[in-house]
Order: structure tokens, then C-alpha cells, then sequence
């Protein structure tokens, strides 16, 4: 679907100034639009007279360029923007519509998505294939200076989703779906709806990649026009990857849909391979920062859901799990079948309460509130000749304490080289 390039005959209200707000801001400067109106919930009462006026704009304007992680339903335009709903898009809109890409790679999905493009770009550029990483990931895509050439990898979050319209991908992917942002978006239907809006533009000439049945199965009633590509358990093995970071079961799925987005721009499995032995690993995610004597520091601040912790806790043992924070609507914590690789937990915190009716009387535990105050306890108990792994996995939000999961495992890690340093 290609709609009209020529921005200086549109308007356009900008709702959200956060790093993708400024940027369609600047964008449209830029391409010379007719009118730009702008605002954030964030702007000051006294800003009255603006916030009227971008009133007036939402429905005279001729899109309404929204910020991802607004929510209309809870807007206090609820009522002109639903009304105005159909003039609604997003910045991934705006780089579809303003730009002719040939190729193109969109991932989503619950988890894994950051992984999975950052996969995706390190093959692609040891392979010496041009690309460009961005999206929900790094740089905000109207940020980009457009090369035609070139592959664009976008991180796609339910959010941005939700309002796109013009989005149009070569190669469109949803790793996974859980129960996941159910509070923003009402309900695992709404959720799943927000995903496959990633193939709704697609033509005959394009691909999709699943590896879920029940995905398949909705995937095939929507009767979309790409070419379907399911990966099965056993559709690749890699017997000669020695990567550790991938091979933790985490990663599995992640290095499997790396391999077939990659086979599309001709990369053969001998050179992917070769390139994910060289492939670092994201910060926050299953981070094994620091090794002192027998004990693993991990960071794995991204876990945000039990759905995420539950393979760091697969993956390790002798573990002293740190968790808690805001949890997610509808999550629970199943820790069943991982008891006997926790030698202790600590809880920390606004909602510690949630955490301990699930593991109560199943593994030992204490509420410590804070990360100070647990990793001080961790180091005045610190054995020296016991292997022991101290894994953040949160299995919830962080804004209960943090701004979001980067600063938690930041200040985790900067608590951490602390005392270590003092144990030395």
C-alpha cells in the first residue's frame, strides 16, 4: 500500500515528544509539512493554550502521529482520537510512506526481539551485506538516512503495531506470544490482533516466518498473501556452534528464525554460523558480566515476565535469584520445576506480597526491598570455595523502583563491581 510522499500539502498532530516524538517532529520539519502540532502528557498545566490547540489539530489534521506506549483508551483525547482513529499512524508509517524499501526485515514478538534483529544485523554485516538496525531497538527509525540498497531490520513492539497502517515488509516475524502488556492492551486477543498487523500489506512477493501451530493456524485463516515460512523443531542443527551465549535454550529459537531471515539474502550455513561464533550478546540480557572465584554474576534485567526468567533459571544452578518489582497483569510465577537449582532468593521491590504467595514454603527466601540492601547481604555471606550463580532475572517491570530495565541493571551491576572491589 503506497500512499502519497509529498508532505507539504498534509498536517500533522505529534502526540508524544519522547525520542520517536522528536524525531517525526524533526522528520516532518525536514520534509517541509504543511503544519506540525505537537504534545505530551509530560508538558505542564500552564501549557493550557497548547493543549487546546492540539485539541482543535486532532481532528483537522490529516494524521495523527503517535508515540509508542500511548494508549488512546487512557488518553484524555480518548474520545477524539477514537473518533479520528483512522487517520492514526505511527514513525514506522511515516519511513514506509516517505521511502521506497525493497527489503526489509520486521521482527516481533514477546520475547527475544532485540536479540534476534541484533543477530540478524551481525550476520548480515559479517557477511558484508549493508544494513541498518533500528526500530524499538537503538536509533528511532526516522533517523536513519535512507540508502535504497540497503536492509532494514526494525524491532516492532505490540505498541507500535497497535496504529501502524503502512508498514510493508519484505520479511515479517513473530518469534512467540505470551500473556504479556496486558494492562495496555485489554487482552491476550487485542495482543495477538496488534502482532499480525505485521502482515496485513504483505504481497505474494514477500515472506513470513512462524514456528507456532496456533500462530500458523490464525496465520492461515486470515488468508494473508505472503509466503509462509514454519520453522519445525528439528528444521536446522548446528553442530558446530560454539558460542555459549547462543547455546543457553533462551536462544535457541532466536539463532533458529536468524537463520532463515538470513538464508533469504543468500547467507548458507557454513558463514552463519561462522558469524554467530563471533556474536556478543545484548546488555541486560542473560549478561554474565563478572566472575569472582565461584561465583557468575548475571544480569538479566530485560526478564520483565516470568515467561523470560524461567530460562535464565533453566539455564544455571546454584542460583540466588533476585526478583521482584511490578509485575505484569495475569503473570504468575511457576517455580515448580526450577526449585532445586535456587538456593535462596531475594525479593525486591513495591510488591513483594505477589512474589511470595508463589513461593512460599517451596524455596527460602527474604524480603530485602532493594538492590543495596541485597547485594550487601550476598557479598557478607560470600563463600569463597562454593560455585554459586547471583542472577537479577526481576520476572516483572521495573518502574516500581527504576525509569525501566536498562537503569535496574545498570545500578546492579555498578552495586556489584562495588563490592567486589571491597571483598578484594
Amino acid at each position: 500500500m503506497r500512499v502519497s510522499t509529498n508532505f507539504k500539502d498534509k498536517s500533522f498532530a505529534v502526540y508524544g515528544l519522547g525520542l520517536t516524538g522528536k524525531s517525526v517532529v524533526n522528520f516532518l520539519k525536514k520534509n517541509k509539512a504543511s503544519k506540525i502540532c505537537a504534545w505530551d502528557d509530560y508538558l505542564t498545566k500552564s501549557d493550557r493554550k497548547l493543549k487546546d490547540k492540539f485539541k482543535v489539530n486532532i481532528n483537522t489534521a490529516d494524521y495523527i502521529v503517535i508515540s509508542p506506549g500511548i494508549n488512546i483508551n487512557k488518553s484524555s483525547f480518548k474520545s477524539l482520537l477514537l473518533k479520528n482513529k483512522k487517520k492514526i499512524i505511527t514513525d514506522l508509517d511515516l519511513f514506509f510512506i516517505k521511502n521506497d524499501i525493497k527489503r526489509s526485515v520486521i521482527i516481533t514478538g514477546t520475547n527475544g526481539k532485540s536479540t534476534t534483529c541484533s543477530l540478524v544485523h551481525h550476520i548480515l554485516t559479517k557477511n558484508k551485506i549493508k544494513n541498518k538496525l533500528a526500530g524499538n531497538i537503538g536509533k528511532p527509525i526516522l533517523d536513519l538516512k535512507f540508502v535504497k540498497k540497503e536492509i532494514y531490520i526494525i524491532e516492532a513492539s505490540s505498541f507500535q503495531l497497535e496504529y501502524s497502517q503502512f508498514i510493508k515488509p519484505y520479511c515479517a516475524v513473530i518469534l512467540n506470544i505470551s500473556q504479556d502488556h496486558l494492562e495496555w492492551h485489554g487482552s491476550k486477543k487485542n495482543y495477538i490482533k496488534s502482532k499480525f498487523k505485521i502482515f496485513e500489506n504483505q504481497s505474494k512477493n514477500d515472506f513470513a516466518i512462524l514456528n507456532n501451530k496456533k500462530l500458523k493456524k490464525i496465520y492461515d485463516e486470515k488468508k494473508y498473501l505472503g509466503k509462509l515460512k514454519f520453522i519445525k523443531n528439528k528444521s536446522i542443527k548446528l553442530t558446530k556452534l560454539k558460542n555459549r551465549y547462543l547455546q543457553l535454550e533462551a536462544n535457541t529459537d532466536n539463532v533458529k528464525f536468524a537463520y532463515f531471515i538470513t538464508k533469504l539474502f543468500n547467507i548458507d550455513k557454513r558463514n552463519f554460523i561462522k558469524s554467530l561464533n563471533s556474536f556478543n550478546g545484548l546488555a541486560h540480557r542473560h549478561e554474565t558480566f563478572l566472575k569472582l572465584d565461584n561465583y557468575t554474576f548475571i544480569n538479566d534485567s530485560k526478564a520483565t515476565s516470568f515467561e523470560s526468567t524461567k530460562y535464565a533459571l533453566k539455564s544455571n544452578k546454584n542460583i540466588i535469584w533476585i526478583t521482584g518489582g511490578q509485575p505484569k497483569k495475569n503473570d504468575k510465577i511457576n517455580i515448580e520445576k526450577f526449585k532445586n537449582k535456587i538456593i535462596k532468593t531475594y525479593i525486591i521491590g513495591k510488591h513483594s506480597s505477589f512474589f511470595v504467595k508463589y513461593i512460599n514454603k517451596k524455596i527460602k527466601f527474604e524480603i530485602t526491598k532493594n538492590l543495596k540492601t541485597t547485594i550487601n547481604k550476598i557479598f557478607k555471606s560470600f563463600v569463597r570455595n562454593k560455585k554459586i550463580t547471583v542472577l537479577l532475572s526481576p520476572a516483572s517491570a521495573s518502574y516500581d523502583q527504576f525509569r525501566n530495565f536498562v537503569q535496574r541493571g545498570e545500578e546492579f551491576k555498578k552495586l556489584v563491581k562495588h563490592y567486589a572491589e571491597k571483598l578484594n
